[in-house]
């Protein structure tokens, strides 16, 4: 990755951690929000007090994500209106400090992301030298493997390749490790530290136990993703991926959203993950675009323009999201070369069924056919159609996939529960 604007940007990874809510899921029209005011509230005797309280716990609900539980039963709860968006705000390094301890409030750490020291021997002990049976994953950047620090935690320690022949490593190492130490979301995987040792290059991130979801999709794990949990996980990326273009000082781009790039927990939520090839974006203000020497990414999920130009903004990860779309409709890979020639690129074989009002047929055949699976795909596709416009000035924000996905969430559920009614009632 080469850029003459990124080297400026950089940042000492042990600062500047941005913390900032979810767009969607934190905002003040949540069921937790609510919740969480009235009940404080509900403890004051002294009127003056009870409003003052009120005041302050509305703010701090707009600031403060909520512990698991509470996130829980907000996802599980009957509340799917449109989520409002919080202003951008502009805040303190101590005020960032105070949100990273409220994110992390349960956890046994509440360290500030990337500010675990590590040492070439702990990591050693923590990987049984790095052994086989410890490796869990490959990539670009070399080798990903399951890790047990002495506190008990498990973690995922990415070693870099030792190849003196990719000037690209050590630009890509710094990349990760300064844009890990400025983000924080519940959707992105968390950041513990780094290590340079010699010519061994270490990042250490949260240990997501379940897989990806690319994995997922091929039937890896034995068991098939329902459609309520593809459309969740869309939700969860949208959450994020609009978290590092709107709610930070300064917008980040991912450059390279894909399905095995998206880890999934236990309970099927998704955390984004590998930022190698993630970089500042341009001044919005100005309305500039990054020039780059190199084009950085995945095949099939590639924005064309930012190909032909070499221009890039935050509406090619908008692309890549529309590419990701589509796998979870159909289930497919973006790219799948022992097809007939007409259905080996998926997004486009996709978008003429839809355009062609056959949508349903490009729908994953182990998924059910609802009334409300129907209504779903239609609408998931005609927004993968939106992101994969050709020009980046016809695909919508991050936050538009979002809060349209919500409001397809919303729809399919009701409908959902209409079918379940309809089957109970004909059964008896």
């Amino acid at each position: 990755m080469t850029s003459s604007s990124s080297s400026s940007r950089s940042r000492n990874p042990s600062n500047g951690v941005r913390s900032t809510p979810d767009p969607f899921a934190y905002s003040t029209t949540s069921t937790y929000s609510k919740s969480s005011v009235s009940r404080k509230s509900g403890a004051c005797w002294n009127p003056i007090k009870a409003v003052a309280r009120n005041i302050v716990g509305a703010f701090v609900a707009c600031f403060t994500p909520p512990d698991p539980e509470g996130y829980k039963k907000f996802w599980g709860s009957g509340d799917f209106r449109s989520p409002s968006v919080a202003p951008k705000m502009s805040r303190t390094n101590s005020e960032r400090r105070g949100s990273n301890r409220a994110i992390y409030s349960n956890s046994t750490k509440e360290k500030v992301p990337g500010s675990m020291k590590f040492t070439m021997e702990g990591i050693s002990k923590a990987t049984r030298n790095f052994s086989p049976a410890f490796k869990i994953g490959q990539g670009g950047f070399g080798m990903v493997y399951k890790g047990r620090l002495d506190d008990g935690t498990f973690v995922a320690i990415k070693r870099a390749k030792k190849s003196v022949d990719d000037k690209h490593l050590g630009v890509e190492f710094q990349s990760e490790i300064t844009t890990l130490a400025q983000v924080e979301h519940l959707h992105l995987v968390k950041f513990y530290g780094y290590l340079e040792h010699g010519d061994e290059r270490i990042v250490v991130v949260e240990y997501v136990p379940n897989g990806t979801l690319r994995e997922h999709l091929d039937g890896v794990h034995g068991k098939v993703l329902d459609l309520a949990a593809r459309v969740d996980i869309a939700i969860d990326v949208a959450h994020a991926i609009t978290y590092l273009h709107m709610y930070t000082d300064h917008p980040i781009i991912h450059r390279d959203i894909k399905s095995s790039n998206i880890l999934l927990t236990e309970k099927l939520r998704a955390k984004v993950t590998d930022f190698g090839f993630a970089r500042l974006a341009a001044d919005i203000d100005s309305g500039a675009t990054h020039v780059s020497t190199q084009v950085k990414g995945t095949a099939g999920y590639l924005d064309p323009e930012y190909l032909r130009t070499y221009q890039l903004t935050e509406k090619s990860d908008v692309y890549s999201f529309g590419v990701l779309l589509v796998e979870l409709v159909t289930g497919r890979r973006p790219i799948e070369p022992k097809r007939e020639l007409r259905e080996r690129i998926t997004a486009r074989w996709a978008m003429r069924k839809f355009n062609n009002g056959d949508a349903i047929s490009a729908l994953d055949p182990r998924l059910q056919l609802t009334t409300g699976t129907n209504l779903a795909i239609e609408k998931i596709l005609e927004l993968a159609l939106q992101c994969l416009a050709p020009r980046r000035q016809n695909r919508p924000s991050m936050r538009r996939c979002g809060e349209i996905l919500w409001s397809i969430r919303k729809d399919y559920r009701e409908l959902s529960a209409m079918d379940l009614r309809s089957y109970s009632s004909n059964s008896q």
